[in-house]
């Protein structure tokens, strides 16, 4: 399971993976994944920017991984890498978590501590994210 946050450069500013093992292969994963998300967001041009849809759904499957994707008004992206063989997750729990990680950026970039672009390290999103995670495992 993993969860990434990213920026309209596709520079990740959060990346947690849980087992921890393995992570150089969900990196590649990630980065691969946001390059599908520009791509869909590219695809629809104008119409995406009317809806209120955020939600991109199933970006991919793989053979061990699905991809799911999330973009903002602002273009921040976030991307959900879950098991495949994970079928206790339903699409609208995924919409969900992606709302409530929404929510929780919205909180970090709110603070005014916090200098846009440099990495998440916010102990509030963190655990927010934790829960999320053992939620879905």
């Amino acid at each position: 399971f993993l969860i990434c946050v990213a920026i309209r450069a596709n520079y990740p500013l959060y990346i947690r993976s849980v087992p921890t093992q393995g992570e150089l292969k969900f990196h590649y994963t990630v980065h691969t994944s946001l390059d599908v998300v520009e791509e869909k967001i590219s695809g629809v041009g104008k119409a995406l920017a009317d809806q209120r849809e955020l939600y991109l759904g199933l970006l991919y499957p793989t053979e061990d991984y699905k991809v799911y994707g999330y973009v903002t008004n602002s273009k921040v992206k976030f991307v959900i890498v879950v098991d495949s063989s994970n079928t206790s997750l339903r699409d609208n729990e995924i919409r969900s978590m992606f709302r409530k990680l929404h929510n929780s950026f919205t909180d970090v970039m709110c603070n005014p501590f916090y200098n846009p672009g440099d990495p998440i390290q916010s102990k509030a999103f963190d655990s927010i994210v934790s829960t999320m995670m053992v939620q879905a495992c």
